[in-house]
């Protein structure tokens, strides 16, 4: 089998409310999902999710290649774009069609990616983050309550402007989840909103009233004297990694001890995602893949031993889009269709008129100049 082509589409995602970070907020609640479809001559195709704006560059690297070699691949991908360099959105279209790739070898074996990969277990524990930094005190309680009656036992809550009004939300979420447990996992993400300076004092003041299972991206994501700085001034664990894109960008990090929970990207690839696991694995610490559409790397997830818990965004999926998995018992349960068990309705998704978005001026993907120089009570 060889791979002759690939096919672009894009669907929405309907969140049915504003979605965002510290950074910014999507108010009209709808973005964008791009799909990367890789053609072969044996009539089988891979999907892959997440941008991929440099699809023509790259591409060239697998045309007529044998999909199953997928870790060749990959690495014949990065090898390709070496000159130039692989970051950014680069890095990101490696990702997308190493996901694919991986969808084809597990669909040739005809079996679930979970299986494919040497997992034996089907489910993945998993925590609720609702992207909610948009949404009033009130709204937010009621946007974890459905988190709650499927059994989840953990969510992650945006924040970082206003620490004081933070404490109350964090609050309000883990009595949501203590339907569950009597300790809820709760987590608490600033997305870089902080500077060194600040970052200790603040957590410190954050960890006293409630208890935090991790705090995430405290400072600027290369920072690795401000994360070691954190580790050492604070109870709960430091989580980062979700931005950085290569194993040459962890090495500081783990080496400093400047981490405690190491996150991937999902838009990164499930090859990277591995990779990242093995380096965190040598360093005896545990793994946790950030969400994305469909949730691709759960399969990944189930399948390395030092997984500690998966980000899911959202109950229901982009428009055109069908998964064979179920969010519940707190966590994703895996299905057996072959591959990423992720089928698109090109149909439904041709006919769309919607167009969605992420990198808006005020959109979480685009930070403000003054961030992390500021320290403003939170906007309504």
């Amino acid at each position: 089998m060889r791979i002759t082509g690939y096919r672009s589409l894009t669907t929405v995602h309907r969140w049915g409310r504003p979605v965002g970070d510290v950074n910014g907020i999507v108010a009209g609640g709808v973005t964008e999902v791009p799909i990367v479809l890789v053609e072969t001559d044996g009539g089988l195709t891979g999907v892959g999710l997440g941008a991929h704006p440099d699809v023509e560059r790259v591409f060239p690297a697998l045309d007529g290649q044998d999909p199953r070699a997928v870790t060749a691949l990959y690495d014949r991908m990065l090898a390709f774009v070496f000159k130039s360099g692989h970051h950014g959105a680069t890095f990101g279209t490696i990702g997308a069609l190493d996901m694919a790739l991986w969808d084809l070898k597990a669909k040739l074996a005809e079996e679930p990616l979970w299986r494919t990969l040497g997992a034996t277990d089907r489910f993945v524990p998993a925590y609720a983050s609702g992207l909610e930094y948009g949404l009033a005190d009130d709204e937010l309680a009621a946007l974890y309550e459905p988190w709650a009656e499927r059994g989840y036992t953990g969510a992650k809550v945006k924040g970082g402007l206003d620490v004081d009004q933070d404490v109350k939300r964090l609050a309000a979420v883990r009595d949501v989840l203590r339907v569950n447990s009597d300790q809820p996992a709760i987590m608490y993400d600033v997305n870089e909103a902080w500077g060194r300076h600040q970052a200790v004092r603040l957590a410190r003041r954050v960890e006293e009233q409630v208890d935090l299972t991790w705090i995430e991206e405290p400072v600027r994501r290369w920072d690795v004297a401000g994360h070691r700085a954190v580790v050492a001034g604070i109870h709960g664990a430091v989580a980062t990694g979700e931005n950085l894109t290569g194993l040459e960008q962890y090495r500081q990090l783990l080496d400093a001890d400047a981490v405690g929970v190491v996150q991937t990207g999902s838009v990164w690839g499930i090859t990277h995602f591995l990779r990242v696991s093995v380096l965190a694995l040598g360093h005896d610490l545990p793994v946790s893949p950030v969400a994305y559409d469909v949730n691709p790397l759960a399969h990944a997830s189930a399948a390395v031993p030092n997984h500690l818990v998966t980000e899911v965004q959202d109950l229901e999926l982009p428009v055109g889009l069908r998964a064979d998995q179920e969010l519940a018992d707190g966590g994703i349960v895996l299905g057996d269709a072959p591959g990423l068990g992720i089928e698109v309705d090109e149909g439904v998704i041709g006919a769309l008129r919607e167009a969605g978005v992420w990198a808006t001026v005020a959109g979480p993907h685009v930070r403000p100049a003054d961030a992390g120089l500021r320290l403003a009570p939170r906007r309504s």
